[in-house]
């Protein structure tokens, strides 16, 4: 991909540079309502301490929500760098926070993907820790101030989509990089040029040695002319 955006003008460099800018806007916004959907609906019904796993619920949803912002971040000082390409400072601004994204885009990945499997390897019984099991009912039934039913299906369904967004921010982060890179003159696909220039330096040495030969074979003639 890098060398494809290596053929790209200034103009059209500008304006890929403010599409993703505005495509990460968009999905740090969406990434982040879902994480303060995620934290009304089902963190502020199971929170404990005392539970690693609810714990480890909450970090997971407080990365998501910086990693939103940085996002956020990333392409507004992408879209202020379509303008002002010119700028240099403005440039590595732009790909340290691309980079940051996208490792902390990493990390929110994983921390949904382990609560996500968690939550199903255990049937939703991590997200009723706070609920009492009544068992002298003729169906036993869960206890809780909450309804149980709701606070699993939306658990999973938010945390799927902001799997998604998390997914999608890492996508659009590395391709903001790929551009930054191109912006800065970074060569990242070197081994291409490399076999593009050690090809043509094989074409120009066989033409050379043709022409050669060509050459030889004339002056032989005309001397065989001469005799």
């Amino acid at each position: 991909m890098m060398c494809r955006l290596d053929h790209l003008d200034s103009s059209s460099t500008q304006k890929l540079l403010m599409k993703t800018g505005l495509i990460l806007i968009v999905i740090g916004h969406l990434n982040f309502i879902t994480g303060a959907l995620v934290h009304g609906t089902v963190l502020r019904h199971i929170a404990n301490p005392r539970d690693t796993i609810s714990v480890q619920y909450a970090v997971s949803n407080v990365i998501t929500a910086i990693s939103a912002m940085l996002t956020i971040f990333c392409g507004i000082a992408a879209i202020v760098l379509s303008r002002y390409v010119a700028r240099k400072c403005l440039k590595w601004a732009v790909l340290s926070l691309s980079v940051s994204s996208v490792l902390l885009s990493l990390f929110c990945v994983a921390g949904l993907a382990v609560a996500i499997v968690v939550t199903f390897a255990n049937k939703g019984r991590t997200l009723l820790a706070l609920c009492q099991f009544d068992v002298g009912s003729t169906q036993p039934v869960y206890q809780c101030p909450f309804d149980p039913t709701r606070v699993y299906s939306s658990a999973l369904v938010l945390w799927g989509i902001s799997f998604l967004m998390d997914t999608i921010e890492i996508i659009y982060s590395i391709r903001c990089f790929l551009i930054t890179g191109v912006l800065l003159n970074m060569k990242l696909c070197c081994r291409g040029t490399r076999k593009k220039k050690v090809s043509l330096q094989f074409a120009i040495a066989e033409r050379t040695e043709a022409c050669e030969g060509r050459d030889l074979l004339r002056v032989d003639r005309t001397e065989a002319v001469w005799l």
